[in-house]
């Protein structure tokens, strides 16, 4: 699916990107801000997330964004990750200049207050504990990113590496991270639904051509050293079933590497005919489920294993069986037939994905961030250009033990019936 769009840059800075959307009478509003976790003080984590729930506090002229968009009938929510801070609105077309009011207010004019960061505080300080301390597997995440990295800021969790330094962040530091990331250079508005162009980017002018431009600091981001040797951690918890998890280092989210490993982790684990759920689940009976997947950071990432093990299987039995699958990878020639069905498996997917304005709006931002909106457009082509013997190539170079890091998750059998939470937004 081609999705056609016009882009502008304000004299501020602002990069505007539209897409016009006839099949829906509502108009996706992104704001997307280069800024996430990873540009995160090592002292000071989470701080991107919090932030994010601090931008729904209100500003000078706007105290209620909720209240303003249930008004005419629209919503919005936000995520942060490792790389961005992303906010949506949806809203009827007829009442699209709210849309641009409020989040011009924010950007400009965001109320930041000791009350106000103490109550965002409490928030977020209850999310991870109920998140990462109170679920089941929850601090897995906290455990597996810094076995992963050494240097790089994707060691730690989006939410953050404890409550402490949540607790510890000030207003100062909140004022001074608003000053410095929330502004129209470093923000890619992109938007989505029955609208014209030029409609848009005068709209944009309107309530964002008045935000004067940033000063944020070049990114220099510690780059993560070469992995020589094998890593390996256990932990004992609380949980109904002993859990593996392993990862190896991989290239960012626009190499080959991402579009290659995508295909191989859907020839592991994608579906009941995937070689983990054919031998190791359903023949060998080792796991209770096993999946591969990969992180899909912007900048070098993560192909990542994980499953529960079925009682009684010992962790060094179950390991050796993944690694004997990825082994096959390259040892044994892997049919067409079956790469050819995760490549239709994934141009469906790919097709879903860009359905709704909403998901066109985020997307286009996303490639925007990255460097080049256009580049939504080659996906499907990037991954039909890829033959069984790249899969083995990256598969050689990068899923080696000396490139590998293991987590042993132990059941202490005290637990009652798993609960696993997904990442919210």
């Amino acid at each position: 699916m081609q999705i056609d769009y016009k882009e502008t840059v304000l004299d501020n800075g602002l990069r505007v990107l539209v897409h016009k959307d006839d099949t829906t009478s509502m108009v996706a509003f992104n704001l997307i801000y280069d800024v996430g976790s990873k540009d995160e003080n090592p002292e000071k984590t989470g701080f991107a997330h919090l932030f994010e729930h601090l931008m729904f506090s209100g500003s000078k002229h706007v105290k209620d964004f909720d209240m303003e968009l249930d008004r005419v009938g629209g919503s919005n929510n936000a995520f942060t990750n490792n790389d961005f801070t992303n906010y949506y609105i949806l809203i009827p077309k007829d009442s699209l200049e709210v849309a641009f009011r409020i989040e011009s207010d924010r950007m400009s004019d965001l109320t930041i207050n000791q009350k106000k960061l103490d109550i965002q505080k409490g928030v977020v300080i209850e999310e991870f504990k109920e998140r990462c301390l109170n679920q089941p597997y929850g601090d897995s995440d906290l455990l597996v990113r810094p076995l992963s990295y050494k240097v790089h800021p994707y060691a730690w969790s989006t939410i953050g590496k404890s409550v402490e330094q949540i607790e510890s962040v000030s207003l100062k530091d909140v004022r001074e991270f608003y000053a410095t990331y929330y502004k129209p250079d470093n923000a890619i508005l992109t938007v989505a639904g029955p609208v014209e162009a030029e409609e848009i980017f005068e709209m944009s002018r309107k309530w964002f051509g008045h935000i004067p431009r940033g000063n944020r600091p070049p990114r220099r981001l510690p780059v993560e050293p070469q992995q020589k040797e094998a890593r390996r951690e256990s932990v004992t918890r609380d949980v109904p079933a002993n859990a593996l998890y392993k990862t190896y280092h991989m290239g960012e989210r626009l190499s080959d590497d991402f579009y290659v490993f995508d295909l191989v982790s859907d020839i592991l684990s994608n579906g009941e005919s995937s070689r983990f759920y054919t031998r190791l689940v359903k023949e060998k009976k080792l796991f209770n489920s096993v999946n591969a997947y990969v992180s899909g950071d912007i900048e070098a990432g993560l192909f990542l294993v994980s499953g529960f093990l079925e009682e009684g299987v010992a962790f060094e039995t179950a390991e050796k069986a993944v690694d004997e699958e990825i082994a096959r990878l390259v040892q044994e020639d892997i049919p067409e037939m079956e790469l050819q069905k995760v490549k239709n498996k994934v141009e469906a997917a790919l097709l879903y994905s860009n359905m709704k304005a909403m998901d066109k709006a985020m997307n286009l931002g996303y490639f925007a961030l990255m460097g080049d909106a256009s580049v939504l457009n080659r996906e499907d082509a990037k991954y039909r250009a890829i033959q069984a013997g790249d899969m083995q190539e990256a598969v050689a170079r990068c899923l080696r033990q000396e490139n590998s890091n293991t987590l042993y998750y132990k059941a202490s059998g005290n637990a009652g019936p798993a609960c696993i939470m997904e990442e919210e937004e």
